[in-house]
């Protein structure tokens, strides 16, 4: 069977999980980050204390784990980040790296251009290896969530399959829950990429043959957004739309509002991230970011070094709201 996912983090998780919890728990070294809102430094043994305590959990997960089974090989991850940019390519063309390019423009141009070109060869030489094995009869399990890349990833996947026109085509889909109970706390996920490699094989159960007419009218739904080709693409009220590029701007400027007149443009980065699991990068709020500085609604304080991403730098608010 055919597993595909859409991001190299989903992709790395699904990996694990197929053999996690095989054998006898071995554990290894494990990090922790803790922090104090006086600032102060942590202590050796609440370190140590904290290491204990999620080396025990993570042995309790393998443990209860119930291998997901299957070969990396089967693994396929489209990282293309299809919510963001031009969707007029029908397979994995020339305006989908552009749009990847774009993305990571943000980083130094040798990391961040190879980085684009790796993704963009390696989704078109899956998508060949995945159009073989299917049309030699081996059923596609696609894991999908509402998060703005995976939901896009699907739609675009199951155009492309009409495209195909083999109706002997099987596929089945995986969609993550909105939640899960544990220990008393809930917990939710905006992506597979954030599911534990234990947890992987809980979620078979929620799997689910798709006809050949849901085939069609997801196909119909990614056809009506090719023709739109807006900016940007968002899940609202459960239904994927076309949004414009200045959808995202309000949280950025909600936050910015908060900060003091100079700020760390990566501290708000990841701040807006965290807080509002918005399913969206980095890549995407820096252009935003990078916007508003044009617009002099921010100006640029120090340069970020030459070797890490453009947004490890010290911004400030000029005329603000």
């Amino acid at each position: 069977m055919v597993k595909i996912v859409f991001s190299d983090s989903a992709g790395g998780c699904l990996k694990l999980a197929q053999h996690y919890g095989e054998g006898k728990y071995r554990g290894g070294a494990v990090g922790v980050i803790i922090s104090h809102s006086d600032g102060s430094k942590p202590t050796k043994t609440e370190i140590e204390n904290a290491q204990r305590q999620l080396g025990e959990k993570e042995r309790r997960a393998w443990e209860k784990a119930v291998p997901l089974g299957g070969d990396s090989a089967d693994v396929f991850s489209f990282n293309l980040v299809w919510s963001i940019g031009s969707i007029g390519d029908s397979g994995v063309g020339i305006e989908r790296l552009a749009a990847l390019e774009r993305l990571f423009s943000t980083y130094p141009e040798d990391v961040g251009k190879p980085a684009a070109e790796e993704l963009y060869l390696s989704a078109t030489k899956s998508l060949d290896a995945i159009r073989n094995r299917a049309e030699n009869g081996e059923t596609l399990r696609v894991w999908y969530s509402n998060q703005p890349d995976e939901i896009c990833g699907l739609y675009w996947l199951m155009n492309l399959l009409k495209s195909w026109k083999q109706s002997s085509i099987k596929v089945v889909l995986v969609k993550l829950p909105e939640w899960e109970m544990e220990e008393a706390t809930i917990i939710r996920h905006s992506g597979w990429g954030e599911v534990e490699p234990g947890k992987w094989h809980n979620c078979l159960g929620l799997q689910k043959a798709v006809p050949e007419a849901l085939i069609n009218a997801i196909a119909s739904r990614w056809s009506e957004l090719q023709k739109e080709n807006a900016p940007l693409r968002a899940v609202i009220n459960g239904r994927l739309q076309s949004v414009p590029e200045n959808f995202y701007d309000d949280f950025i400027l909600r936050e910015i509002v908060l900060e003091k007149n100079e700020f760390r443009e990566a501290n708000l980065i990841g701040r807006i991230l965290g807080k509002y699991q918005l399913g969206i990068g980095d890549g995407w709020l820096a252009l935003r970011i990078e916007e508003m500085i044009r617009a002099e609604k921010l100006a640029v304080v120090s340069s970020a070094p030459e070797d890490g991403p453009s947004y490890h730098r010290i911004l400030k608010k000029t005329t603000w709201r």
